[in-house]
């Protein structure tokens, strides 16, 4: 008995231990770690999606839009909801592509999300966003799926906001496009991640590119409601998103038009042309005006996402590679054009502004002839003449002698190298800085440029004057090239007298861009300062409120007092009336709007001359500066002087309506809004 009663103690201490442990447990589940295990079963029954903000538009001057958002019937699909259906949504997504007319192929590719091995298109977002397959959808077809959404369960088609360009191929290398984003630019843009949604899309070139954190605005949340199945029961929470900011620009949508024209038919006018670039910037300001270039592409080929195959296209030779932006990327032999450059090196070097300059037909620069154009004398100039005819030789003699001064090919500790520091503080050789992604800097070809390119190539060019080019058929040109490439192989390091001779006049390796011209001039023929030009103008608030304007930097200052200044720009002032270019403007009525400028036609080995002209108007008090090249069209005066021409033409109302009214007066006010937000016009 005694032993039952004990046995029964035990029972019953040992029950109250569980009871009293099973109390604490429930204690600290209820009230210690309650809230956390509240939010963690919320979270098990909830998804979030995200929302994406309306993306501000890009408009020029005027307020007129070059890239705005329209409302687009867009088919979405929601791949969730597919991937659980017995065949995985194939017999749903087979009476889409009947639909669309789009292959079943396309469609599958582009609701998978994206990772290693999958090719573009596909998706990035999240799997409880609808994803979307076509943003150019009719009503009839939005209509045969909505009025049949049994045969087509989770299929919506929706109004959606979606990118437009009123001016179709005008400026789409500068405005740049829009795609989804990567990890791996996710980690290299500085802020992105922080801020971008993961499903939204992100510039990734032009404006669009630069802009973007302004332009993307604020991605919306919402929180809904789901069941085991992942069925969306209802909204939980709902955060509205906050629509982007405009960018207003200097463009003139007008002027961008006309400049696109004319470089157009300067193109087809030069059988062998295989690019160009037109670059108009108020020559005040340093703001860019318009931005053209050849070949061109419709940006609407981005929406919904491209294809492997198109983007390959956009960057192949065949295409002409019209991704590539020949204003700030293209990079060419300038030829003439350079030589305002070459007169400041002159002047700087000690030679007299009003001096008289011998201009023979030849000139010997060590131990070789080194021609005018043609070999045509022009007898005793001055540098106002020598711009104006265009003379070479003043300019072969002037450099050799400074090469000389500097101690020729074996030079002296310290050489001055005039010529290559005058054309650095014009801004030749470094990117302009213009906002606008991955511009090219040139290159200005001094002693230690060729001492960095021969340790970089001796090895290769040594090997090729052993073996030679046996892979070329013409015989001569092999020839050539073998001693070329020994003379580099042994000699690569040094500056030769003729390198010196061929950088006077914009030749040989000295290379610049569209836009470094441009700019260059618009110093010279301004005030003397050197700026790095801008297109963002200011940035608006979707209601109207300015938030900043984008400022003009000052980077520097020309080498020249402005009684040189003005020496210069009265030479190029009369270029276009009794000069090089004077045959491209005959008939153009001066005495209305006076052209200055300078032609260039830089020789390209295996190719047609490069044709150049840059320019300002009026010659009193320039307004616009404007610099036209046609890759392989010829001299400057032939093909590239037209167009700069028909330009002006256009800007100023010659035998037209004028692209700017009130005499080619740009604008210098932001354009007004009202508060909602649209532009006041008048």
């Amino acid at each position: 008995m005694t032993r039952m009663r004990a046995r029964l103690l035990v029972l019953h201490v040992l029950v109250l231990t569980l009871l009293v442990v099973l109390a604490v447990r429930l204690w600290q589940v209820q009230v210690v770690r309650g809230q956390e295990f509240v939010t963690r079963a919320t979270e098990t029954r909830t998804r979030a999606v995200i929302v994406p903000a309306v993306r501000g538009q890009i408009l020029d001057s005027s307020g007129r839009p070059l890239v705005r958002n329209k409302t687009a019937l867009v088919v979405s699909v929601d791949r969730t909801r597919l991937s659980r259906m017995k065949d995985g949504g194939v017999k749903v997504l087979r009476k889409l592509s009947a639909v669309l007319g789009r292959p079943v192929s396309d469609l599958q590719q582009r609701i998978t999300p994206c990772g290693p091995g999958v090719g573009k298109p596909c998706w990035t977002g999240s799997p409880y966003q609808p994803v979307p397959l076509d943003e150019k959808v009719d009503t009839r077809e939005a209509l045969q799926i909505l009025e049949r959404q049994e045969e087509f369960p989770g299929v919506t088609a929706e109004i959606h906001s979606v990118r437009q360009y009123p001016g179709g191929r005008a400026g789409a290398q500068m405005l740049g496009y829009l795609q989804p984003v990567t990890e791996a630019e996710l980690e290299k843009r500085e802020g992105l991640k922080a801020s971008f949604s993961g499903v939204d899309l992100a510039g990734r070139d032009g404006l669009e590119y630069v802009y973007d954190e302004a332009l993307r605005g604020k991605s919306g949340l919402r929180r809904v409601q789901v069941d085991r199945m992942g069925k969306a029961l209802g909204v939980e929470e709902q955060i509205t998103p906050v629509p982007g900011d405009h960018l207003v620009t200097s463009i003139d949508s007008r002027v961008q038009a006309v400049t696109e024209k004319a470089l157009d038919k300067a193109m087809k006018s030069a059988p062998s042309a295989d690019g160009g670039a037109a670059v108009v910037l108020d020559a005040r300001t340093g703001r860019v005006v318009a931005l053209a270039s050849a070949p061109g592409y419709d940006p609407e080929i981005w929406a919904g996402g491209i294809s492997a195959r198109g983007y390959q296209w956009l960057l192949s030779e065949k295409s002409g590679k019209p991704l590539v932006s020949r204003a700030i990327n293209g990079q060419f032999a300038p030829g003439s054009t350079f030589k305002i450059s070459s007169v400041a090196s002159m002047l700087r070097a000690g030679y007299p502004l009003n001096g008289h300059y011998s201009c023979p037909g030849s000139v010997a620069v060590g131990g070789r002839a080194f021609n005018n154009f043609r070999g045509i004398p022009l007898g005793t100039l001055t540098l106002h003449t020598a711009l104006v005819k265009s003379c070479d030789t003043i300019f072969y003699r002037a450099a050799y002698e400074q090469y000389l001064k500097d101690g020729g090919r074996f030079p002296k500790r310290k050489p001055k190298e005039v010529f290559a520091n005058i054309a650095r503080a014009f801004g030749f050789g470094s990117p302009t800085g213009v906002d606008l992604p991955g511009e090219s800097g040139g290159r200005i070809p001094d002693r230690a440029w060729k001492k960095d390119l021969w340790q970089k190539t001796s090895a290769i060019n040594c090997e090729r004057s052993r073996k030679g080019y046996p892979e070329e058929k013409d015989r001569a040109r092999a020839e050539f090239l073998k001693r070329l490439a020994l003379e580099n192989c042994t000699e690569g390091f040094l500056l030769r007298p003729g390198d010196s001779a061929n950088f006077s006049i914009g030749q040989g390796d000295v290379l610049v861009t569209p836009m470094q011209l441009a700019r260059a001039y618009a110093a010279l023929v301004s005030d003397g300062k050197v700026r790095s030009p801008r297109i963002g103008w200011a940035q608006v608030r979707p209601d109207g409120k300015v938030v900043r304007t984008i400022p003009v930097p000052v980077v520097g200052k020309l080498p020249l007092s402005e009684k040189e200044r003005l020496y210069i720009k009265h030479a190029l002032s009369q270029v276009a009336a009794d000069g090089t270019a004077a045959g491209a403007f005959a008939g153009f009525p001066m005495n209305k709007v006076r052209v200055g400028g300078k032609t260039g036609t830089a020789e390209v080995w295996g190719k047609q001359d490069t044709s150049w002209f840059a320019s300002f108007a009026p010659t009193k008090n320039p307004q616009y500066v404007v610099v036209a090249m046609v890759s392989q069209g010829g001299m400057g005066a032939q093909t590239a002087a037209p167009a700069v021409r028909e330009i002006y033409e256009g800007i100023y109302g010659i035998k037209r309506k004028p692209a700017v009214p009130n005499g080619g007066r740009l604008t210098t006010r932001l354009p007004r809004f009202a508060p909602d937000g649209t532009v006041i016009r008048g």
